[in-house]
């Protein structure tokens, strides 16, 4: 009977994949964070490990390169949240089989599981005869590889982009900096044919191709393209567009013709690895701008979505107060006020109390503004902490 070890410092997620594995058939046994992962490793063999990306002591990345190093191949499917996504492109070097994304659907996870094990399982419930046949192809393609894994020597890509219209992939070329290798398709045997040969980060796939059903076209170059990220290409006049895109599974969508703005968010969120935020306890502290000030709006949505998860990490840990210090925040009136705002939002959400720290600056740009007008500023971390406003 195969056997399966789930490591996840969720006890809800573990149970979960439990469950759904037991009821496969599967032996299942459990692990917290990489270290206990890595210590079960050692004395017991897995036909297959559900790993988590995010944990401590020892997260999914750190436990997957120390288990490679050690000459242990067992496969490996990747959990990971949305916003933690653009990290499992980097683990293909390492041979993973796959990843999913949570919240995930009993149906998806064990698919993934049957795949990975090589069992004996529907392709899904809403793929038809002749996809599943096309995908079971996919996989059995010949491919440029040295015989150690489904993608040890193909080159590696960032950015596909399948559309009809060679000029978007054009356009786009002209619109992301040089060091980010772009590949167009303009038709799906074309899109197939290089995602045999090559391993993607993300595919960007038109959703107005002719005779192309671009939903399951999208689901046939995942199975070549396990670990890659999934974005719909639809005119803004498509006001469904996320909505349709959602419902077909792809992470989001870049709307055309392209805007600045949005590029510099979608390059942020899959392709700026730099560490604007820092946390110890309830402090957050954010990173000063470095750069062109043409990429400050990204820094700012950059700020923006990854202070969302620390004050989610602050709520989780039981703190009743969030200290968010953007002194070395660049003066920026309406980006700053709208990053409050967001702030305030979302320590209201979380139950946690906002304590914001900033220059006097920072203080009156707020006054200001109405939005902002009644937020309190402290002068330093320690006045935060001890909640005496400036």
């Amino acid at each position: 009977m195969p056997s399966v070890l789930t490591i996840d410092d969720s006890r809800a997620v573990r149970m979960l994949v439990s469950k759904n594995a037991r009821e496969m058939g599967l032996e299942v046994e459990e692990a917290e964070d990489g270290k206990q992962g890595l210590a079960k490793l050692e004395t017991t063999k897995y036909d297959l490990i559900v790993l988590d990306v995010t944990m401590p002591e020892l997260d999914g990345p750190g436990m997957l390169t120390e288990l490679r190093a050690r000459g242990d191949t067992t496969p490996v499917l990747m959990l990971t949240s949305e916003s933690k996504r653009s990290i499992v492109a980097s683990l293909m070097k390492l041979s993973i089989e796959g990843y999913i994304l949570k919240p995930f659907k009993p149906d998806e996870l064990k698919g993934k599981i049957a795949k990975a094990l090589k069992l004996d399982a529907p392709v899904g419930a809403g793929a038809d005869a002749a996809l599943a046949k096309e995908m079971a192809a996919a996989v059995q393609a010949p491919s440029a590889t040295d015989g150690k894994g489904p993608e040890a020597g193909k080159q590696f890509v960032d950015i596909l982009c399948v559309d009809d219209m060679e000029n978007v992939a054009k356009r786009l070329r002209t619109m992301i900096p040089d060091h980010i290798t772009v590949n167009n398709a303009t038709s799906a045997q074309a899109a197939l044919a290089t995602c045999r040969e090559r391993v993607y980060r993300i595919l960007l796939v038109d959703n107005d191709m002719p005779d192309v059903d671009s939903a399951s076209l999208m689901r046939q170059l995942r199975v070549m393209q396990p670990g890659a990220a999934f974005l719909s290409l639809s005119l803004r006049s498509n006001a469904k567009a996320q909505e349709e895109a959602r419902e077909a599974g792809f992470a989001g969508v870049v709307f055309k013709p392209f805007d600045a703005e949005a590029i510099e968010e979608f390059l942020q969120r899959y392709f700026d690895t730099q560490e604007i935020i820092s946390k110890s306890e309830s402090v957050i502290t954010v990173a000063a701008f470095k750069g062109r000030e043409a990429r400050l709006a990204g820094y700012f949505t950059q700020v923006t979505n990854q202070l969302s998860e620390s004050l989610e990490e602050v709520a989780a840990a039981c703190f009743a107060e969030a200290v968010v210090d953007i002194s070395a925040t660049p003066i920026a009136p309406e980006k700053t006020a709208r990053l409050v705002v967001h702030l305030v939002e979302r320590c209201r959400k979380v139950g946690v109390e906002l304590r914001l720290v900033g220059g006097m600056e920072v203080a009156k740009s707020l006054k200001q503004l109405a939005d902002t007008a009644d937020v309190k500023v402290f002068p330093t971390v320690a006045e935060a902490q001890a909640g005496v406003a400036a």
